[in-house]
Order: C-alpha cells, then structure tokens, then sequence
C-alpha cells in the first residue's frame, strides 16, 4: 500500500475508494482500515478468522488500487494529446496488459466463487431455474476480439447502494436493464461517436435506437414543444416527412408550425428565416424555434450548406438537428467542423442503411453533445440540468431501445463501410453519367458538372463525391412504357423499398417512400410520377449499364422507335468508366496521410 494510504487520506482520494464501498452512500470511513472493517461486517464476515483477515488484506490493496487508478485516468486525459505516437503505442499497450492483469485475479476468484455457490446446495428444480451463475464464466469474454453479443434482459447487481446509484446515472457498471443499456449496443454507440466527431469524440456521446425512425422521433421529441416552429429543407424522406406533419404538427398533438425553405444554401436558408421572422414573430416571442436538415437528402442525392446554415441558426439561438444517414461517415463528418457553430447539435442515422450494408438489422442513433445527451441526477452542465438530456427525457422513458443482436450487426456491417462507399460513389458517378447523356433521361445527381448541387458536393463531400442515391425522370415515355421498362429492371436493379445496401435499388418515390406527400408537395420536392430512385450498390457498373441497355431495347424500343440507339456506345462507355475509376481511386489514394505524419 502507497504511503499516503497508511495515513489520513485527501478528500479526494476518500472519496474514489467509498465509491469501491458497498455502503457507498451511507460509510462513515475515514482511511482504507476502516473501510475494510466496514466491508466485512456489511457481509458479515469475522476479522479476526483466516478467511476475513485475507479478505482484508486484499480488499484493502482494492482500495488503495482504486485511487491509483483514478490518477492514471486523469494523467491520461492531461498528456495524451501532447505524446508522439509511440509514446501513444507504449501506453495502450501498457494498459492492455493491465486490463489482462485486473481480469485474471477476477477470473482467480470464479473458482471459489462458483465452489461456494454450489455449496448452497439447491435442489434441482432450483438449480435448472436459476440456470448458470453467470458471473462464473464470463470473464474471459472482455478479451473477444468482437464485442460480445450480451443477449441478456437484466443484469446482476452488486448491492443495494451500487443500484441505487445506477438508477441515478451515477454507476455505469451496473447496467440494470437491457432496455436502457446493453453491453453490445454501447459499443456500438462508442463506435459510432469515434467515427462521427474524430478528435472531438470525448465532446460527444450516441444512444442507439430499435429504428431510423425512432431515432428520428427521439431527436424531435427532445427538443420541441408545444407550439413551436420547426424549420426544415423541402427535400426529406417520406417517413419523417410524414412524422413532422401527421404527428408534430397535428393540433391535437403538439401542433407545431413546419416551415419549408428550398434550395441548399445557407442564403436560403436565411432568406426563408427572415419570412418566418416576420410572419410568425408573435408566435416565437412565446415559443421556440428549431431546424431539421437532411443531407444529402432523399430522394435526389443533395447536399445541403450544413456549416454555413448552423453557423447562421447558432448566431440566432436556434438548434440544429441533421439526418446524416445517406451520407454516412465515409463521405461527411460534420461533427468534425473545426469551428463548433458551425456543427450541428445533434446527428442522426438510420444504421439500416449503408452503416450495416446488408439489409439484415434495423437500427439508428442520436448523437450530441455530452451535456445535450446525459448527466447523472441532480447534475448540470454547460447551462444544462440533467432532466433536460435526451436520456432522462426521452430515452429512459420511450423505450425503443436497440437489442444486442441488431447493434452486433450493425457493428459487423460498419467494417467494411470504407470500401462500399467508394465502391458505391464511383458506380453513382458512372451511372449519372450514362443516363445523362441519353437526350430523353434528366438526371438529378451532384456527380453531374452542371447539376445545381454540383459545387456543393465538391466543397463539403469527402473527395467532393456524390451520394449514392439519386433520381431520374423519364418525362417523353408513355405511362404504360415507363411502367413496363421500370418493371423489367429486376434483377439488375432491385425492386425493393430502401437505400444503402450492397445491391443497387431502384423505387418510384411518388408511389412508396414519399407517397405521404400530397401531389404538390411531391411536385415541390422534384418528384413525378416518372421519376425513379436508383439507391447505387457495388456491382460491376458494367452489369448495370448492360441491363439498362438490354431493358431499354425491348421495352421502350417497340413504342418509342430508336430509344435504345441514343445510349453512349459501348466503347465509350468502357473508356468512361476506366477514367472515373482511376481517378477517384488516385484521389483516394492521395486523400491519405503520409506515414511521417500519421
């Protein structure tokens, strides 16, 4: 034991060993001695036998270790960010093998502990019941080298005081509940805070939800209130479009005002501000006002002025609340802006998409700022109280919450996100090409030089590339053979209802995602009844271009004489998509650090 352990404690040392205490709340202990004997007669255990003086012994080397502990953690967060990468190196794995060391006097105890658990001596019927302890057998499951799938409901506890804490927000070892906290999912959320904010990740904290939606309804029900204005772009997905007017703005609900500004600029963005301003200024001299974005958007692929319209609602008090799910990571982190107006305050993503990749679990997540998102009770920070944190407000309470299995998936899927998404830009960039150059297709991508969205992308998209979504309309076809071309691209393309899987996707957004919208709005939004959404995926582009082909020959030819015969010939097509193939891969390659400055 340090020295300073054999004598009176600082404050703040006693402090951090009570927290080890299992009367925590209600100890009287001045020094580590009294805490031990504290500790043995809480259980009972007599100090003067073999086993409480050994128990003794090393509980009160847990104390003094506690403290330490303490001290290496706030000496890390002070000198980390001055140390050179090696320094760095040395220190993680100084303290992997720390974690070896704590685990293996923990994985030491199993067997005493599980010997006098079964010493109880439960009948049969009682011991099938209760099934395995499990604290005897998951130890060594820490070291996974994947997160752990913790299909559990409930949790064990350690006693009455630690429990009670927990239900505070004060002890995050104990997780009480699956509902609220689940080993899988919290990685998870720590993964995606890394991703998302980069060097600002301590700044950051994400809860994961059951759905993109719910995700979407967290983040809008933390912040708005009774009466209030919600700012938003013109261009959104159908179900959140659906969400703001059928429940947010409903009167017998909450009866907000949604306001619409068009275009992608801050410009415009201020420009619709300043008519909200003047038309609703009675109603926010009573109310607050807040502003939803989605960039880049669906069903078009655009990307929106992020920086410059946060940067514009932060000088004027409003909070911005930004749906990044098409974007993902891979092509824009504006959690990683460097000056902080011109973040958002809370991200959103619908982890279905292209974070998982493949289709094969529904989730999403809010990210914010730590003060924005949790503080245990009776805690405020940055202005904040803790009841005002999207977890005490909303989280705790709604209970949509992500199980093990889906965040497993969404874990597994988010590794291979780098690769995908390139792979999906450039076929994006290929196909908008190929359909653009046929006189009777209008596209609607950023990938295109003279698309209105084009500058945009390239300043504020990582490698200024597109977003793998984008729209087409087909105006000069016949409904009946718009119809049966867009029924003949299957397999090729699928017929299916989403975005950001592995397969491209194609949908008539008036008829399914944005069907909510009445036919003006669909109209305002640049939606047809001939428009098609293509969701890219990372096929060969050839096989793409060749299916178009092949569709276009038999299904419009016949009513529309010479159709097919205004594609790019196939010799330039092939130079066309050697070309943006070497070139965003250079770029890519490019993009990196060199290895002197990693």
């Amino acid at each position: 034991m340090d020295s300073d352990m054999n004598n009176v404690p600082s404050e703040q040392d006693l402090r951090i060993m009570r927290s080890l205490s299992p009367k925590r709340k209600s100890t009287e202990a001045a020094d580590v001695d009294a805490l031990v004997a504290e500790q043995l007669a809480h259980y009972q255990i007599g100090p003067h036998s073999d086993y409480g003086q050994l128990l003794a012994r090393v509980v009160s080397r847990l104390y003094a270790c506690s403290v330490d502990l303490d001290r290496l953690w706030r000496i890390t967060i002070d000198t980390i960010d001055s140390l050179d990468r090696s320094d760095r190196v040395a220190y993680f794995n100084a303290k992997k093998f720390l974690s070896f060391q704590i685990a293996k006097l923990l994985d030491t105890l199993q067997n005493p502990l599980r010997r006098t658990y079964q010493s109880l001596g439960y009948s049969l019927s009682t011991q099938s019941a209760k099934g395995p302890y499990a604290l005897f057998d998951n130890v060594s499951a820490i070291f996974s080298a994947t997160p752990v799938i913790a299909r559990t409901a409930t949790y064990v506890y350690a006693c009455a005081e630690w429990v009670a804490d927990a239900f505070q927000g004060k002890e995050f070892l104990e997780q009480i509940y699956s509902r609220l906290l689940n080993p899988t999912s919290l990685s998870l959320a720590n993964y995606i805070v890394d991703l998302e904010a980069g060097p600002y990740a301590r700044e950051y904290l994400a809860w994961n939800f059951n759905s993109g939606m719910a995700a979407i309804d967290a983040a809008l029900s933390h912040v708005l209130g009774q009466g209030d204005v919600l700012v938003t772009a013109r261009s959104m997905y159908g179900g959140a479009h659906q969400l703001i007017y059928d429940w947010y703005a409903k009167p017998a609900n909450l009866g907000i005002v949604v306001e619409h500004f068009d275009g992608f600029t801050a410009r415009e963005f201020a420009a619709c501000w300043g008519r909200v301003e003047q038309r609703l200024a009675e109603r926010l001299a009573h109310r607050q006002a807040y502003v939803y974005l989605e960039s880049p958007c669906n069903p078009q692929g655009y990307v929106l002025d992020v920086p410059g319209i946060c940067k514009f609602a932060h000088a004027r008090g409003l909070k911005v609340l930004l749906d990044a799910t098409v974007g993902t990571p891979f092509l824009s982190r504006p959690f990683q802006r460097h000056d902080p107006q011109e973040r958002p305050d809370f991200v959103i993503h619908s982890y279905t998409k292209d974070l998982t990749g493949t289709g094969s679990a529904i989730a999403g997540v809010v990210i914010g700022r730590n003060e924005d998102m949790f503080l245990p009770k009776g805690q405020s920070a940055a202005g904040r109280s803790w009841e005002q944190t999207l977890f005490w407000n909303v989280y705790y309470v709604k209970g949509a919450f992500l199980n093990a299995d889906a965040a497993f998936e969404v874990l597994q899927g988010i590794r291979t996100l780098d690769v995908r998404m390139l792979t999906k830009c450039i076929n994006t960039i290929i196909l908008a090409r190929f359909l653009a150059a046929h006189s009777d297709i209008t596209v609607h991508c950023a990938a295109l030089a003279d698309d209105p969205n084009h500058d945009l992308c390239r300043e504020l998209m990582f490698l200024g590339l597109p977003a793998p979504l984008f729209t087409i309309d087909m105006p000069t076809l016949p409904r009946q053979t718009f119809q049966r071309f867009f029924d003949s691209l299957d397999p090729t393309f699928a017929h299916m209802i989403s975005l950001g899987q592995s397969n491209t996707i194609v949908s008539c957004p008036g008829l399914t995602t944005h069907s909510e919208l009445d036919e003006q709005s669909q109209r305002d939004a640049g939606i047809s009844p001939a428009t098609i959404r293509l969701a890219v995926g990372d096929e060969d582009a050839r096989d793409l271009l060749a299916h178009l082909t092949a569709a276009a020959r038999s299904c419009i030819d016949p009513d529309v004489p010479g159709f097919s015969s205004r594609w790019l010939k196939s010799s330039d097509a092939d130079r066309m998509i050697r070309d943006v193939y070497l070139d965003v891969h250079r770029r890519y390659i490019q993009s990196k650090l060199p290895l002197d400055g990693a």
